[in-house]
C-alpha cells in the first residue's frame, strides 16, 4: 500500500498552489496578507533563516537554460557571497549584472561553503502560485520559482542576528530590532546589511 501511495503523490510534488507559511508558530496560520506567495516565520521575529540555493559561479547560473530572470538570487560558493540579479534597463527581465549582497563582510575560511558531493536532480523545480495559469505557464529555471505577478515572499524576520545561534553560508533574514530595519545575509563567517535596495 505504502508503494502506491508514493507512487501516486510523486507527480504532484513538483507544482504547489496557494500561499505557503513555513516555520510559524501556529502552522494553520494564513500568511499576514494576500499579496504574499511564500511567508517564513511569525510576524514578530524568530531564530532561523532561510538558506539560498548554492551554485558555483554567476556563469553557472546565466548558462543555464532558459537564463536566469531578475530577481534570481543564490549563494555563489566559489567566492562565498550572496549573489543578486537584476537589469540595467527599466522593465527588463534578463539578468544584466549580479550584484554582491555580501559587499562589505569578511571572506570566510576556503572550507565554508564547500558544495555537497551528492547527485544533485538538476531538473528538480518547486513552483508555488495561487493562480494556476501562471504555474502551468511558468518556464522560470530555479528551484523554489514564485509564480504569482501580484504577490510577494516575506523573508524570516529576527529582532537581531544573535537570536540565529548557528548560521549557515547564504542565510538571508530581515532584521527587526534596528532602526532602519534591514535586510542581512551571511557568507558562512560574517553577516552583511542592506538598508535600501
Amino acid at each position: 500500500m505504502k508503494k502506491y501511495i508514493i507512487a501516486f503523490c510523486l507527480p504532484f510534488s513538483f507544482v504547489v498552489f496557494g500561499q505557503v507559511t513555513i516555520g510559524k508558530a501556529i502552522g494553520s496560520v494564513a500568511p499576514a496578507s494576500t499579496s504574499v506567495s511564500i511567508e517564513f516565520g511569525d510576524a514578530t521575529g524568530g531564530v532561523r533563516g532561510i538558506v539560498l540555493p548554492w551554485a558555483t559561479s554567476e556563469t553557472a547560473v546565466a548558462t543555464t537554460t532558459p537564463a536566469p530572470i531578475t530577481g534570481t538570487i543564490f549563494f555563489d560558493s566559489a567566492v562565498k557571497k550572496v549573489k543578486f540579479g537584476r537589469a540595467a534597463t527599466v522593465g527588463a527581465t534578463a539578468v544584466s549584472e549580479w550584484r554582491d549582497l555580501s559587499l562589505g563582510a569578511l571572506s570566510p575560511a576556503s572550507t565554508v561553503g564547500v558544495p555537497d558531493t551528492n547527485t544533485e536532480v538538476s531538473t528538480a523545480k518547486t513552483i508555488v502560485a495561487v493562480n494556476t495559469t501562471n504555474a502551468a505557464a511558468n518556464t522560470t529555471n530555479g528551484v523554489l520559482v514564485l509564480a504569482d505577478t501580484d504577490k510577494a515572499m516575506v523573508l524570516p524576520r529576527v529582532n537581531t542576528i544573535a537570536d540565529i545561534v548557528n548560521p549557515s553560508a547564504g542565510m538571508m533574514v530581515f532584521v527587526t530590532g534596528t532602526t532602519p530595519q534591514q535586510l542581512a545575509v551571511f557568507n558562512g563567517i560574517q553577516w552583511s546589511f542592506w538598508t535600501k535596495p
